[in-house]
């Protein structure tokens, strides 16, 4: 007896549902066991209403930023990278005086943060952020 051969063929599927879910269960995993980045920032100090205002004679260390970012001390107009050799030079004249950056509000943030950042390099303990409008 001939068998007959069956001229239709069989459409096969592969059935994918296995694979999204190893898909998944992978992208959970990575999710869950990736390590995440903490930023870093910069620790702010407020006054509180017990602080007492600093003594008339003392003397500060006074970095201004205007609003087109540009870095003053003593008068001129400093390069960003100069401020830290400035601070020092000027910490070598009264080494307890406190340093102060008094920023324009529209002023560069990165700016406002590498000079304070370099003003700690420089030695300074405390280095304080006063807002100006001009």
């Amino acid at each position: 007896m001939k068998r007959r051969v069956s001229k239709e063929r069989q459409d096969t599927e592969v059935d994918l549902t296995p694979m999204l879910d190893v898909v998944f269960i992978m992208l959970i995993f990575f999710i869950v066991t990736a390590t995440f980045i903490r930023e870093k920032g910069i620790d702010v100090l407020r006054p509180d209403e017990s602080d007492t205002p600093p003594p008339p004679n003392m003397t500060a260390i006074v970095i201004s930023i205007d609003s087109n970012s540009d870095v003053w001390i003593d008068g001129r107009i400093v390069d960003e990278r100069a401020v830290r050799a400035n601070v020092e030079r000027l910490r070598a004249e009264t080494p307890d005086a406190p340093v102060l950056v008094q920023t324009d509000r529209r002023a560069n943030t990165g700016v406002v943060i590498r000079t304070m950042d370099q003003a700690k390099q420089a030695g300074a303990a405390a280095v304080s952020i006063a807002a100006i409008d001009d």
